[in-house]
């Protein structure tokens, strides 16, 4: 079978050996970081011609077909797979062949790959530095965006039902009454700190290992390079990154993006219980738990007409089952490599790319699909709440233990609490007084309050 890249010559040798001894699994590297590599071409480009290391002419050509790649015109010649070598290189030289190409075509003067569009570089400094633009971009754009979105439907929703009186549940069993407010609230303050955990890591993400070349040391670089590429990266993205303070670390360690990766894992996880508990509730309508309805927009069931499932629910339990998935593959791979390379690259960049992606799509979704619409079935969760044998916790000091035993019995016999609170003598007020469920969900000891 032909290459795809056949058609360009000797330009794409490189890329088109690297289709045969790479896997060809069909798993491309997400837009964003060939995004990132054409920025880093281009400002490597600018710096060389500034320091008066590359042609005028030729730099130029490089710095347009460097854009042309960042705008997504030449990702049909990106054909290597993300499972290839741990360093990366063959993204690298994909990518420094696509553009001395379409550099050459610009200026009508054979642009080397190697001599012209990768001079100064490596692709064990490129590369490390293009995951990190990459990540941090998404996270900035995407991440932190539906993230903040997220907590704010959460905070919305945990109003609107701070009046909704319910069971608690512990170990899936009855427990006293809390508000479905307080509830939702739980999740809204975790999401807060995962916040606070994405701002506190990103930091150190944007520190960028550019210019350390093939091992750290920056030998083949002009000592201000570096501090070129990044200050140009900055205007590029309005993001305040910056040079490694060890370029060593940032090459030989992906640590920095395994921790971002840990946050989007809790950030997963709590969202796969928040998912669990309100699938639980939305559980029925009649057969089960059913304290809220969620309006669909699509049919649940090819069999079953009017059955509706909650189908963006269970969407978004898998797109984080993933996200904690790669995490774990993350983990991992940041283990491979000896001494002063990471092997790793390519895979913790496209993993750590899908993460953001995922988490905030789930989030999105969520907010607008699921918790932007509960309707809380007030009646419902109060009539649970006022069934619940825990409650018998809260009113023996008020009611005394020999009636309070005599109303667990009944209520054991299916008799709801308040036909119990009658049969045993007390008056409406009583009653009303003993289940105010309310001021059950508040601190403090109510058997000793009048």
């Amino acid at each position: 079978m032909a290459s795809p890249l056949e058609s360009w010559g000797t330009y794409l040798k490189y890329s088109e050996k690297a289709i045969e001894v790479f896997l060809s699994t069909g798993t491309r590297f997400p837009r964003r970081i060939i995004w990132a590599m054409g920025l880093i071409k281009y400002a490597a480009a600018k710096a060389n011609v500034e320091l008066g290391l590359l042609e005028p002419r030729i730099g130029d050509a490089i710095m347009k077909a460097s854009m042309m790649l960042a705008e997504g015109k030449l990702d049909h010649m990106i054909v290597v797979d993300v499972f290839q070598t741990g360093s990366g290189t063959g993204l690298n030289m994909n990518v420094n062949e696509s553009i001395a190409l379409k550099a050459s075509e610009i200026s009508g003067v054979k642009i080397h790959p190697n001599d012209h569009v990768n001079m100064g570089q490596s692709s064990n400094d490129v590369v490390p530095t293009a995951i990190r633009v990459a990540a941090v971009s998404e996270t900035m754009e995407r991440l932190i965006p539906s993230l903040r979105g997220f907590i704010g439907s959460l905070n919305r929703l945990a109003s609107r039902t701070g009046d909704v009186i319910k069971p608690g549940r512990t170990h899936l069993r009855d427990a006293l009454p809390v508000t479905m407010g307080q509830e939702f609230s739980a999740y809204s303050d975790a999401f807060e700190h995962s916040l606070g955990l994405i701002e506190g890591v990103l930091p150190y993400v944007r520190e960028l290992p550019i210019g350390g070349t093939a091992v750290g040391t920056g030998i083949n670089a002009h000592p201000r390079f570096g501090e070129m590429v990044v200050n140009e990266l900055r205007k590029l993205t309005g993001i305040e990154f910056h040079i490694a303070g060890s370029r060593f670390r940032a090459m030989r360690l992906l640590s920095d993006m395994v921790a971002l990766s840990s946050v989007l894992r809790t950030i997963a996880i709590d969202m796969i219980r928040l998912c669990q508990d309100i699938r639980l509730m939305f559980s029925g309508p009649f057969t089960a738990i059913g304290e809220i309805d969620i309006p669909q927009e699509v049919a649940g069931s090819s069999i079953m007409p009017g059955k509706t499932n909650p189908v963006t629910i269970e969407a978004a339990m898998l797109a984080a089952a993933q996200v904690i998935g790669l995490d774990s593959a993350n983990s991992y791979a940041n283990l491979f490599g000896e001494f002063e390379l990471s092997m790793a690259v390519p895979l913790i960049g496209y993993n750590l790319v899908s993460q953001i992606s995922l988490i905030s799509e789930a989030m999105n979704k969520m907010a607008v699909y699921v918790i932007d619409r509960v309707v809380p079935l007030r009646d419902r969760a109060r009539e649970l709440a006022e069934k619940s044998p825990a409650l018998i916790t809260v009113i023996s000091p008020i009611i005394g233990y020999d009636k309070a035993t005599q109303i667990a019995k009944k209520v054991a016999e299916g008799i709801p609490i308040r036909q119990a609170l009658r049969e045993v003598g007390l008056s409406e007020e009583e009653i009303e007084r003993i289940l105010d469920l309310r001021r059950l969900t508040r601190p403090g000891i109510p058997a000793k309050e009048k």
